[in-house]
């Protein structure tokens, strides 16, 4: 493929600044790069002659110093808040591991920092590795591998505990402004504007850091990540978040349907570190201001959504998503990916087929490649291209990966799908669709998702199907699809909810229980270990299954917030509504002899948490249709009787009961 243009954007931004050629002659206080800095290998004429130091050769740094030997300390690093109320700041544990030959040497090296509340409660990785300390509560061992590999690389790692949990003080909000500020504190210390202190009360300077820092983390950790990139703080280089939040509303609340109860009071309860006592009164507002009762985008939810602020983003972003995350949905990297396009922020993204995965347990050798590249380029300044390259990697099948420009793939447009009638049990999918005023009603049924997408020639209580013609050529989907509805409903309210479906037989990405990843009996190692830290973790593969089908995209919606998240609309039975139901992004190529379908149903029990039930909707076919975005000329074929499509049949002995739907990012 062609390469992309470079990503610098169309604005000042921070530029990498050239740690490898400066570090042997840099002044005694950190200093972060500025807006407009040099771009790498611009080098300075008074640095112009000064030899890289010994971690740099070339265009990427290399294993120099020892990592049985490296300096590791636990500092407390001070907020601006006192979340807790006991009349002090909060302070947060910050875990480093760091070179000691380039403390002695007075080279300066920039931070890794990945900030999370699962530390001590719940781990971290596909192996749930903790956080371990000797005797003097010092950090001896730190989870993952991002120590292991990139200390003795020139990097120092920041293990951060955000506020309330672990041996933090102070009390966790949730995505809220403490969370944030406790972690942005950190990168504050690092470039002078912060306090910190030993566990026995000395202050402490980071005087050993560039100021530089790269965030990164998987779900919670890469959320907090994104959240601390909104504030605009200088020092923060880059971030790379892993199937991460960007709205903590749409992971929360499906356009005004609630995912489930006591959502925030769960999470909190569950990181926690400290007396219930300490926090009772931050988890009282949690649960009062998130309003479950209304489900409404609030002040609350504003704080916690992290797009608005796009604009104030100085660093550059690496972001990795699977396609088939059913914790974080998809529709959480392409809108924030969207907002960062649009303020020109240097970015790349890789997609894959797994669901909620770290790209290290799906593609391990070259995400850890592409990591060092990206993090020499951001963090030590060297030139080595990244940025002039395809931004996304996409995994289009279990397997088989490829490049391109840009994402949603470049050529992409969206075309408006008519519903018909079909004649039948089924409708159709293209073509010219019904008449307006041509109805179909359905009743609420409140089906799993195996029961409303089987069988989609059979007639099943509960849910509307649409069938395309069989595609004669395939088509390439990529973006966010969504389904515009004429309805009239006989209640004040009922969940629509809208799946889109890939009918045909193929090898697929199989997702039940590990999000489509199987852990192996071997192991692979990845930096230096010492006898208590080691750097190796069990090998992974995708897990494949050929089926006849699969959901690709998926949205959700209270239909009485069809005019607002921020209030609800009652229906009024006697009135017809336009309404839009969102689809979550995806990216797929649907081969020849396939069918795409669309369907529609009322609760969702597997997936939500409603009370509305029961409602009978009419939809109005001819005033109603499917947008979706595909690449190429050609859509989707003419068709006006339904094809016959075949599946295995739903198993519908399952207990009809709601599931706990509460997941920790």
């Amino acid at each position: 493929m062609t390469p992309a243009p470079s990503s610098a954007g169309t604005r000042p931004r921070v530029a990498p600044v050239l740690v490898g050629l400066l570090v042997a002659a840099l002044p005694a206080a950190p200093v972060a790069a500025a807006p407009g800095a040099a771009s790498p290998g611009a080098a300075q004429p008074a640095a112009r002659h000064r030899p890289p130091p010994a971690h740099v050769v070339g265009d990427q740094t290399v294993p120099a110093y020892s990592y049985d030997d490296a300096i590791r300390e636990s500092v407390w690093v001070e907020t601006r808040a006192d979340t807790d109320g006991d009349g002090l700041r909060d302070r947060v544990a910050v875990d480093l591991v760091r070179p000691r030959e380039a403390a002695t040497a007075s080279v300066r090296v920039p931070v890794i920092m990945d900030a999370s509340p699962y530390y001590l409660c719940c781990g971290r990785g596909n192996e749930g590795e903790r956080k371990t300390y000797d005797a003097a509560g010092v950090i001896a061992k730190a989870p993952l591998f991002y120590d292991n590999y990139f200390v003795p690389r020139g990097y120092a790692f920041a293990a951060v505990d955000l506020a309330g949990t672990a041996r933090s003080t102070g009390c966790e909000d949730v995505g809220g402004p403490a969370e944030v500020g406790s972690a942005k504190a950190v990168v504050d210390w690092l470039n002078g504007r912060a306090r910190a202190f030993t566990a026995d009360g000395r202050p402490v300077t980071a005087a050993w850091s560039t100021g530089q820092v790269g965030m990164i983390g998987k779900s919670w950790d890469g959320s907090v990540a994104n959240g601390v990139a909104a504030t605009g703080v200088p020092g923060l280089a880059t971030i790379v978040p892993i199937s991460a939040i960007s709205s903590w509303y749409d992971y929360m609340r499906y356009q005004g349907s609630l995912v489930a109860t006591d959502y925030p009071g769960y999470l909190h309860s569950d990181v926690s570190g400290r007396p219930e006592a300490a926090c009772a009164e931050v988890l009282a507002r949690l649960r009062a201001d998130s309003a479950d009762e209304t489900a409404d985008y609030n002040d609350f939810w504003a704080q916690r959504d992290y797009r608005p602020s796009a604009g104030r983003v100085r660093a550059s972003v690496l972001m990795a998503h699977g396609l088939n995350d059913l914790n974080v949905t998809t529709n959480q990297f392409a809108r924030w990916w969207q907002e960062l396009a649009e303020q020109g922020v240097p970015r790349k993204l890789w997609l894959h087929q797994a669901g909620h995965q770290d790209p290290f347990d799906v593609r391990r050798a070259e995400w850890v490649a592409a990591l060092h590249r990206w993090f020499d380029y951001w963090l030590q300044g060297l030139r080595n291209g990244v940025m002039d390259e395809p931004r996304v990697d996409l995994e289009t099948a279990p397997g088989a990966w490829t490049r391109q420009r840009d994402w949603p793939a470049p050529g992409t447009r969206d075309i408006r799908v008519a519903l018909g009638a079909g004649g039948g049990v089924t409708g159709t999918l293209g073509g010219r669709g019904a008449r307006p005023g041509r109805e179909q009603a359905y009743v609420d049924e409140s089906l799993f998702e195996d029961e409303v997408v089987a069988e989609p020639n059979t007639a099943t209580a509960g849910r509307l199907v649409f069938l395309s013609g069989i595609l004669s050529a395939s088509l390439r989907i990529s973006g966010s699809p969504s389904v515009r509805l004429r309805v009239r409903v006989d209640r004040p309210t009922t969940q629509l909810t809208a799946r889109l479906v890939d009918y045909g037989t193929a090898e697929r990405m199989l997702l039940s229980g590990a999000g489509g990843v199987r852990t192996l009996d071997t192991e692979s190692c990845w930096g230096a270990s010492t006898s208590v830290d080691d750097a190796c973790y069990r090998d992974t593969e995708e897990v494949t299954a050929v089926s006849d089908h699969a959901v690709l995209a998926r949205g959700w919606l209270d239909a009485a917030h069809h005019r607002s998240l921020r209030f609800s609309t009652p229906l009024r039975p006697d009135r017809w509504y336009t309404v839009t139901v969102p689809l979550n992004a995806y990216d797929a190529v649907l081969p020849a002899g396939h069918v795409l379908g669309l369907v529609l149903g009322q609760s969702d029990p597997e997936f939500t948490d409603t009370d509305d039930r029961d409602a009978t909707v009419r939809v109005d076919l001819g005033r109603s249709e499917l947008i979706l975005p595909i690449t190429g000329r050609s859509g989707l074929p003419a068709v006006d009787v339904a094809p016959s499509v075949v599946t295995a049949p739903a198993d519908r002995s399952a207990a009809r009961t709601a599931r706990d739907t509460r997941q920790v990012p």
